[in-house]
């Protein structure tokens, strides 16, 4: 099947996206549909020995982690010993227990990404000084893809205006719109003047925080001319778009045939990642925007894999949750919910396997000097992440299959839960240091 076939979006006509998005989602619905439910080939198999050295890995840098946690730095000079410090331990566990070689190395340390962060946390604060280290640690997140599609673009890396506005206008705006204390009809009205906003009319923010995402928006704008880049603010309004119908998958009791669940998560995924595209380069090629739509379209159904457990019990409709428990609800069909046998993960997993091999075939549109280590991590990053994924959501699947899949794992499955509940315990920490990062800036060296 190929997805080559978009059209590109008519310079001048940035409401062209939409159609576009629309291509797209059926493009990689029938993708998803096409995709075979059977085990797939996932590499590497460990015996137990080899993944007990691995874990004495894991376990040494988390160590290495939670002792720099403990002391954040206070000068610009403490800040880069501390990085030295911290990627010289990442270094070893990545070659000794991924397999990892020097090129990927580079890729990661070498090529600006540390540096790109502490700017970015800095630049966050100066901001919005009320901005917390948890909100920035949220949005960095999406500066690393953006700052990688820099590297696959054959961009030089480096925090744009565009990339710090649209890093922070979606937890802004998701957060807000999270906000139990804001009233419904609040929330609401913000959507429709935000729509209007990134459609380009002239909207006055109703309140500080609304003043705030309006200015991410001019900070875009300011970067990329609607008139000259009218992909850009489309592509914003898309993900927008793809938000508003995401209110559909809070509808607990809803029939797999009333919702279109897995129309609109890959919307919702894939237009996030395309619009860290267009705002990164301002255009992108057809088969530039197949892939990123794709990658995002994968990345949100890990994430939906990832918080199965969350989403089951918070009534969202995903692909996974609607499966792991076709009936989520309260009162009288609570009942009918503990007499429904929910269906293994095993064979939906799999066609998520199938699915992403498809998509990663795309990428090599990126054709810039020196990407190819990092096509390399993300061909990595679509099938690890998804095996651990699955662990930690055990069960939802069948015990051979959990074996199966824990075969191909550096780690066992118990010993990640068992170090992602130490880690849990320093968040605290953690946003400590991520808050002494975005306040050095200033401080002197030495």
């Amino acid at each position: 099947m190929s997805l080559h076939s978009v059209t590109t979006v008519p310079p001048g006509q940035g409401e062209a996206l939409s159609g576009l998005v629309r291509e797209l989602g059926h493009r990689f619905s029938d993708l998803w549909w096409a995709c075979d439910t059977g085990l797939p080939a996932l590499g590497t198999a460990y015996n137990s020995r080899e993944q007990a050295a691995r874990e004495a890995q894991l376990a040494r840098l988390q160590d290495v982690l939670i002792a720099e946690l403990q002391g954040p730095p206070q000068t610009k000079a403490e800040v880069q010993a501390t990085q030295e410090r911290i990627f010289a331990a990442i270094g070893v566990f990545a070659r000794s227990a991924l397999d990892l070689e020097q090129r990927h190395l580079d890729v990661l340390f070498a090529r600006g990404f540390p540096q790109a962060a502490t700017e970015f946390a800095q630049a966050a604060r100066r901001f919005d000084p009320q901005i917390s280290g948890s909100e920035i640690f949220q949005a960095s997140r999406n500066v690393w893809v953006m700052n990688g599609l820099q590297l696959l673009l054959g961009l030089p890396l480096r925090l744009t205006p565009a990339i710090l506005a649209y890093s922070l206008l979606y937890p802004y705006s998701d957060n807000y719109l999270d906000d139990p204390a804001i009233a419904e009809e609040t929330k609401v009205a913000f959507n429709e003047r935000f729509g209007r906003r990134l459609r380009g009319e002239a909207v006055t923010p109703t309140n500080t925080h609304e003043r705030r995402i309006f200015d991410l928006v001019g900070m875009v704008e300011g970067q990329y001319a609607p008139s000259q880049y009218p992909q850009v603010l489309a592509s914003l309004l898309a993900i927008h778009r793809a938000q508003i119908k995401s209110v559909h998958l809070l509808r607990r009791c809803a029939s797999p045939y009333e919702v279109d669940v897995l129309g609109i998560s890959l919307e919702k995924g894939g237009t996030s990642v395309l619009a860290d595209g267009y705002l990164v380069a301002g255009t992108l090629t057809p088969a530039q925007a197949e892939f990123l739509f794709g990658w995002g379209a994968f990345a949100q159904l890990l994430d939906d894999l990832q918080d199965v457990e969350q989403d089951s019990r918070d009534g969202l409709l995903t692909v996974f949750s609607r499966t792991a428990r076709p009936w989520h609800s309260t009162g009288v069909r609570a009942v009918f919910s503990r007499m429904t046998t929910p269906w293994p993960l095993d064979a939906i997993t799999n066609r998520t396997f199938h699915f992403s091999a498809r998509v990663m075939e795309l990428v090599d549109c990126f054709t810039a000097p020196g990407s190819e280590p990092l096509k390399e991590l993300m061909r990595m990053a679509a099938v690890l992440p998804l095996i651990t994924a699955a662990g930690r959501a055990g069960r939802h699947y069948t015990a051979a299959y959990r074996r199966e899949l824990e075969a191909h794992s550096p780690f066992r499955f118990s010993f990640l839960r068992q170090s992602s509940q130490k880690l849990a315990r320093h968040r605290v920490s953690l946003m400590r240091m991520v808050e002494a990062l975005a306040t050095v800036s200033d401080a002197p060296t030495g």
